[in-house]
């Protein structure tokens, strides 16, 4: 394959306006890198791009799949992949760009083949989560996979419960597996959007205020109405479980916005954070997307 942009950074950080200049400039066609805006029920919570944003250049993997149906790392990497291929078949750039911090590593550093883990071995890691909590479950990882233990966030159950059912499940550390890969892409050209923080987090914010105005709470209504599994990856967008909550009557519209400003700022922070443990090598933008300069980051400026 030939060279192919990475544009990373934190929400609200200006990507997508970013990799619509690159676009632009580069007659290029952007792939989504992120892994909410894969759906098509929350288009403004998610902060899709718009129709008129998708008239100025081709877009791929943008609500595509239905809430019901999860996407993994895996899937969304084939289906990626296959359009990378496409995109370099009619001569053009492809633009990949997006917020998920593994779908990068998926393509950069290869996606680990690992063996299924027994429905077994995960509930019962699920249930001493539940009776004895993320603490031992931690602990436990700890003992046989330090890496992960110290990657994954505090909170994250699915990922602590899924990096100690590898271990026990195959007998060797989740990431011993994920360091035993090669990459997808090896020509490929990246940067990463890193804002000031606080100006960041105000944009975070006013950005949250407007999707409400927007229709994001009757994106929510509309999605909750319909009872998915809340372990579906698109009931744990940010912002859902606070519009819900006001939709169940238990905040108001204000409290609801500012729970859901500050859960947005935090998932900028943890984004922000992750990049700069896992990508320190990138060019970095000290600034927002609209406001760089395209012709020096293709020169190499």
């Amino acid at each position: 394959m030939g060279s192919v942009w990475l544009i990373a950074g934190p929400t609200a950080s200006g990507k997508s306006a970013l990799a619509l200049r690159m676009a632009e400039a580069l007659d290029g066609e952007i792939v989504n890198a992120d892994s909410m805006q894969i759906y098509r029920d929350l288009r403004v919570l998610t902060a899709r791009p718009s129709d008129e944003e998708e008239a100025r250049a081709p877009h791929h993997l943008f609500g595509v799949a239905d809430a019901s149906d999860g996407w993994s790392v895996g899937r969304w990497l084939f289906a990626a992949v296959e359009a990378i291929q496409a995109i370099q078949a009619r001569g053009r750039t492809p633009i990949l760009v997006g917020g998920t911090g593994l779908y990068f590593l998926a393509l950069t550093r290869g996606l680990a083949d690992i063996p299924a883990v027994p429905e077994a071995v995960r509930r019962q890691v699920e249930q001493t989560f539940d009776e004895a909590g993320e603490t031992a479950v931690r602990e436990a990882l700890q003992a046989v996979d330090p890496a992960a233990a110290a990657r994954i966030y505090p909170g994250d159950r699915q990922r602590l419960v899924r990096a100690l059912s590898v271990a026990r499940a195959t007998g060797r550390a989740l990431s011993e597996w994920q360091a035993d890969t090669r990459p997808v892409i090896a020509d490929y050209r990246a940067v990463v959007i890193e804002p000031p923080r606080a100006a960041l987090y105000a944009r975070c914010d006013a950005r949250f205020a407007a999707m409400v105005e927007q229709g994001a709470l009757e994106e929510a209504r509309a999605l909750l109405a319909r009872n998915l599994d809340t372990a579906l990856p698109l009931m744990k967008a940010v912002g859902l479980r606070e519009l819900g909550r006001h939709l169940s009557g238990e905040l108001s519209l204000e409290a609801a916005i500012a729970l859901g400003a500050q859960e947005t700022r935090r998932y900028a922070k943890r984004q922000t954070t992750w990049f700069a443990n896992q990508t320190p090598d990138w060019p970095r933008l000290k600034g927002f997307g609209e406001e760089g300069n395209v012709t020096a980051l293709v020169a190499g400026g």
